[in-house]
């Protein structure tokens, strides 16, 4: 099956994305998601789905990007939080700020 050529160009970016992901920031987010969170590190992966595979929901979503700026400085505009599903896509984020 050929994916339409929008969702093969933002997995590719997705994907560009993790494999230049700053380690001390991925930590970071990990750090947060164990403690605020309770999630066990080892199932915390870059690909891991906030929603899907660690059960995050909109107002954890909301806790996280408060927590996070507290951790690095950086604000998170909402409008660009909507589209990150991954913690890839949040390490991505923080580090395009």
């Amino acid at each position: 099956m050929t994916l339409p050529r929008w969702r093969s160009a933002r997995r590719a970016d997705s994907a560009l994305n993790r494999s230049e992901m700053n380690d001390e920031l991925f930590q970071q987010i990990c750090d947060v998601l164990a403690e605020e969170f309770e999630i066990p590190r080892e199932s915390i992966r870059p690909d891991s789905n906030l929603f899907q595979d660690l059960g995050i929901d909109s107002i954890d979503a909301v806790d996280l990007i408060v927590r996070l700026r507290e951790l690095t400085g950086k604000h998170v505009p909402p409008d660009r939080f909507k589209a990150v599903r991954t913690v890839g896509d949040v390490a991505a984020v923080l580090q395009s700020l």
